[in-house]
């Protein structure tokens, strides 16, 4: 890959990945490592920047990275503890700030003509999110910015091209925080603006036929946006030498098998159906643990591909559609201190029995960027504008054990919701929506006879990339219709609620 690169050093910051966001919004590529595990190569990144971090860097277990082949021989930005960082462990002072520094606060000061803050005025809001503040600036430290509680809000060192800041660029919240990470990155580092949809497909293209060079590969289709994008890209590397699996796991969306199939058709692809529901339901029988269940269902899905990778001749590889989000919940961001949320089905490599390789794709990529190289890959609207599904299916949407009743219940209250979403013109303002069926009965009165029945929770929310999400405020009017339809003509369900929580400190799912 011939573009310029960004290292981003992780501390264990919630923030770190929306850090990459950012910077791949500006058509540059971004790489996250941990910051104890800095890569060899650091001459091939042309910009380094410092993530936040939950430590402090005064404690005893301060994350202390080594910067010896970055500050000041390239350009280098510290965010929050990265700041306090390069303040506290090169001659200036960091200590406990008299109050939590936490939430919205405006520039009530910005040094003129500073190319990092260029089209950045006083009175631009940011957020901070720190306990620790900067009291003494490091040695050739440049006051840049300043807020009404926080006086060394950026600063630079002189002669180097070390920038640090103690707000959070990356989160909406700073609003000109795009427009600080170009100056840096941009106008400071002078980095080239080249990562495009167009040019990650040729680079990608141009990588699986080397990699795969004439393989076979067996890839599972999900429907989704992930897999389909997935399967292009290796349908234009390798041709008739990918296969595709599509698995009904029995915990699909009502009628999704044969909806999903009858999709790929005129797509170029070799697409098999293969109806697996009674081997995954009696896999999840009896189990009711989250994190059980996930791994229920990974191990039926790699016995599924193993079948079926045995009836194609030679079959080397397994693809998948894995991307950035499923690697960072489940491994910690590339190895780093951030806290491990989830495990996904997808992640974390392949028995030795089964004997396949693994190829990946999109595993670097974000779900908004993945929506734009489906884009340039001129896949249908509809199949990109899709609502992420949890590849686990509804098992994590059925709080409690698994039973054909449950996943039957939990069909036709989702196809109500979904299909109501798309009727009243709110499915495209709605980033993911699902309905939960909830271990508990309640009471209730149909037809002057007392019920006592399940209830459903309905979750739809706004996000861009699934690492943060926010309630989406539905229309009274559609909740009231949607809530009387799935009573009246779901068997079984007597009461709906509507989750209003947000991604943190809720997630998405309830699983």
């Amino acid at each position: 890959m011939q573009h310029d690169k960004v290292l981003i050093l992780d501390f264990g910051s919630q923030y770190t990945q929306l850090i990459a966001r950012r910077v791949r919004e500006l058509n540059i590529y971004s790489e996250i490592h941990p910051y104890n595990k800095i890569p060899t190569n650091i001459q091939e990144y042309k910009a380094v920047i410092l993530s936040g971090s939950p430590f402090s860097v005064r404690g005893d277990e301060a994350l202390l990275p080594d910067l010896l082949n970055i500050k000041g021989r390239k350009p280098l930005l510290g965010i929050c503890y990265g700041a306090q960082y390069i303040a506290h462990f090169f001659g200036g002072n960091v200590s406990l700030s008299n109050s939590r520094e936490y939430g919205r606060a405006n520039l009530s000061f910005v040094k003129k003509d500073e190319t990092f803050f260029n089209n950045i005025s006083e009175g631009s809001q940011v957020w901070m999110s720190h306990a620790d503040t900067i009291k003494k600036l490091p040695t050739n430290g440049v006051l840049l910015a300043s807020t009404g509680d926080v006086k060394n809000a950026a600063f630079k060192i002189e002669v180097e091209k070390t920038y640090a800041i103690q707000f959070h660029p990356e989160v909406y919240h700073t609003k000109d925080g795009k427009q600080l990470l170009e100056n840096f990155l941009v106008r400071i580092a002078k980095i080239k603006q080249d990562w495009t949809p167009d040019s990650f497909v040729e680079e990608t293209v141009s990588a699986l036929k080397e990699q795969l060079g004439n393989d076979k590969v067996v890839l599972g289709l999900s429907g989704g946006v992930d897999s389909t994008v997935a399967a292009i890209l290796l349908h234009k590397s390798i041709g008739k030498n990918l296969y595709c699996i599509f698995v009904n796991n029995g915990l699909l969306r009502k009628k999704e098998f044969e909806n999903v199939l009858a999709q790929y058709e005129g797509m170029g692809l070799n697409v098999k159906g293969v109806d697996a529901s009674a081997r995954f339901l009696n896999a999840l029988a009896g189990i009711d643990d989250p994190e059980k269940k996930r791994k229920a269902i990974g191990r039926a899905f790699i016995e599924v591909f193993d079948d079926e990778a045995h009836k194609i001749k030679n079959v080397k590889w397994l693809a998948q559609g894995t991307i950035y989000p499923d690697v960072i919940e489940s491994i910690s961001a590339t190895g780093g201190p951030s806290a491990i949320i989830k495990s996904h089905h997808n992640v974390g490599g392949l028995p030795d029995y089964m004997n396949l390789k693994i190829v990946e794709p999109l595993k670097a990529l974000f779900k908004d960027e993945v929506r734009r190289v489906g884009a340039s890959l001129k896949i249908d609207a509809e199949i990109l504008a899709r609502h992420p599904f949890p590849g686990p299916g509804l098992a994590i949407r059925i709080l409690g054990d698994i039973t054909p009743e449950k996943v039957s219940i939990l069909q036709d209250v989702d196809a109500i919701f979904i299909n109501g979403l798309k009727e009243w013109n709110l499915y495209d303002k709605v980033w993911q929506a699902g309905a939960i069926l909830l271990p508990v009965n309640s009471v209730g009165v149909m037809g002057d006879e007392r019920t006592y029945e399940k209830c459903v929770a309905l979750r739809a929310v706004e996000s861009t990339d699934g690492m943060t999400a926010d309630w989406v405020n539905l229309p009274y009017e559609f909740l009231q219709k949607i809530s009387n339809d799935i009573i009246n003509k779901v068997k079984g369900v007597n009461r709906v609620v509507y989750d209003i929580s947000s991604k943190p400190p809720a997630t998405i799912e309830w699983e």
